[in-house]
Order: structure tokens, then C-alpha cells, then sequence
């Protein structure tokens, strides 16, 4: 794949929204809101919101969405690891910092990423796509071996 088709497919925004609240809906009437509003991790869930764009030079719509799908979830992916580097472990240290000292844990955290829930998926009339993936907190702790704060 061209480097320049992965940007486009990565192409978009992201939103990391925590809570064990209803699924909210990023796409109206075929577009993505102008405004999505952002939470700081709280409540049984991390989730996370990736934005993918369609592949232009595909004429098949279900290739399309599928190219679009798959460009939103690898980014709400790193969008998750980036908010799971940053919780508050006990200690007071942050998981960041714990990988530095015990490498097994980066092996762990992708593995909770990659077994992560999508929980909603969303396309825009272009065929792009939004997508949540939620995982529980308490599943994280317990294939990391911590605890949070």
C-alpha cells in the first residue's frame, strides 16, 4: 500500500470519550459533527473514537467502507494507547512510565488494544467511516497485573 493512500485512509480526527454511558452517535445526517466533545478516562470504560477516510480511487462502495473501516479502527487503536500510557497507576506513576521498567507490559497493553470491542461503526455519505471501541478497564488491570488509581 502507498504511503500516501495510508494517510488518506488514516485521514481524520479522533476522540477519546470514557464513561459506561450509551454509544453516541459522531455521524448526522451523513456527516461527521463539526464538534465532539471530549472526556477525561473515568467510569468502567476507555473507549475510543478513530475517523477513517474512503480510498477515492475505489469505485466499489463496500470496498470503500471497508478500506475506511479498517483506516478508523487502527486509529482509535493508537488514539487507546495513547490514553492508556497516560493513566495514573498506583504509586502515582503512569503506565509510561511503568513500560520503561517492565517491557512484558507493551506486549500486554497491545494485546488488550487489539482485543478491544467495537462497539459502534458509522459512515458518512464519501464512505468514510467513525468507529468506538470500548474496553473495560478492569480487563486491562487484570491482563496488565496493576492497578489504577
Amino acid at each position: 500500500m502507498r504511503p500516501s493512500r495510508w494517510i488518506a485512509y488514516s485521514l481524520g480526527g479522533m476522540l477519546l470519550v470514557t464513561g459506561c454511558g450509551g454509544k453516541r452517535s459522531y455521524v448526522k445526517r451523513g456527516e461527521v459533527l463539526q464538534t465532539i466533545d471530549q472526556e477525561a478516562v473515568k467510569g468502567s470504560y476507555i473507549e475510543a473514537i478513530g475517523i477513517g477516510a474512503a480510498d477515492t480511487e475505489l469505485t466499489n462502495t463496500t470496498q470503500r467502507r471497508a478500506t475506511s473501516r479498517d483506516a478508523a479502527i487502527v486509529k482509535a487503536q493508537y488514539e487507546m494507547l495513547s490514553m492508556i500510557k497516560g493513566i495514573q497507576l498506583e504509586g502515582g506513576i503512569t503506565v509510561q512510565r511503568a513500560i520503561e521498567t517492565d517491557s512484558s507490559l507493551t506486549t500486554k497493553i497491545d494485546a488488550a488494544i487489539k482485543g478491544a470491542e467495537v462497539v459502534k461503526t458509522e459512515w458518512t455519505n464519501d464512505d468514510g467511516c467513525v468507529v468506538t471501541l470500548r474496553l473495560p478497564k478492569k480487563r486491562l488491570q487484570e491482563m496488565m497485573g496493576i492497578r489504577f488509581r
